[in-house]
């Protein structure tokens, strides 16, 4: 009878322990910050652009920043840059245009991050808001701080995703193959390279 009891205590732990790790993938690939004042919002382009556009402007008009700088090169390219329409919702939001910055060459995230760099350096920013959707949080934050080094504090701070949440990610097969792609990349990414210093 203790052999039966001490094998469903094993089970139970192993269960346990599993929907632990599946629940705290979301929470690893979704760090976020108290939110506080900074020299920049940064946005970077990518799945759901219009939410992290706006959650950026948003956060430009409550006088978190005084800048916002878009990053993205276009996908199609017959058109204008995504970092360029990003600037365009934001004019039409009535942000000055001397607020925005534009970096129109990025295509991936670790280029987001190398792109973006001379312009927060010359704009002398000690701080900036990463804004990006949240299942890609983890890896945006952790190339811009590859990039950046410690020089630069970067506050997580994700816009609204219209699907992925961290604590329910496995409900749907878009999601769980969202979560695990970027999982994938974003331990790449740690495995790869060091932070600048």
């Amino acid at each position: 009878m203790k052999a039966v009891w001490w094998s469903l205590i094993v089970l139970g732990v192993f269960l346990a322990s599993i929907i632990a790790a599946i629940v705290g993938i979301g929470f690893f690939l979704s760090p976020q910050d108290p939110l506080r004042k900074a020299d920049m919002i940064v946005a970077v382009s990518g799945g759901e652009t219009q939410q992290r556009t706006r959650e950026a402007i948003r956060l430009y008009q409550q006088g978190y920043a005084p800048y916002v700088l878009f990053s993205g090169a276009a996908e199609d390219k017959t058109g204008p840059s995504n970092a360029a329409a990003m600037r365009q919702v934001a004019l039409d939001a009535g942000v000055p245009a001397s607020a925005i910055l534009i970096e129109e060459k990025s295509t991936t995230t670790a280029e987001n991050a190398t792109e973006s760099a001379p312009l927060i350096q010359s704009m002398g920013a000690k701080s900036i808001i990463m804004v990006t959707s949240p299942y890609h949080q983890r890896r945006a934050s952790l190339n811009f701080r590859q990039t950046l080094g410690e020089r630069v504090h970067i506050i997580n701070h994700s816009a609204t995703d219209s699907s992925w949440r961290k604590n329910s990610w496995w409900t749907n097969a878009f999601t769980v193959q969202l979560t695990v792609s970027e999982l994938q990349k974003t331990l790449y990414v740690y495995s790869t390279k060091p932070a600048a210093q």
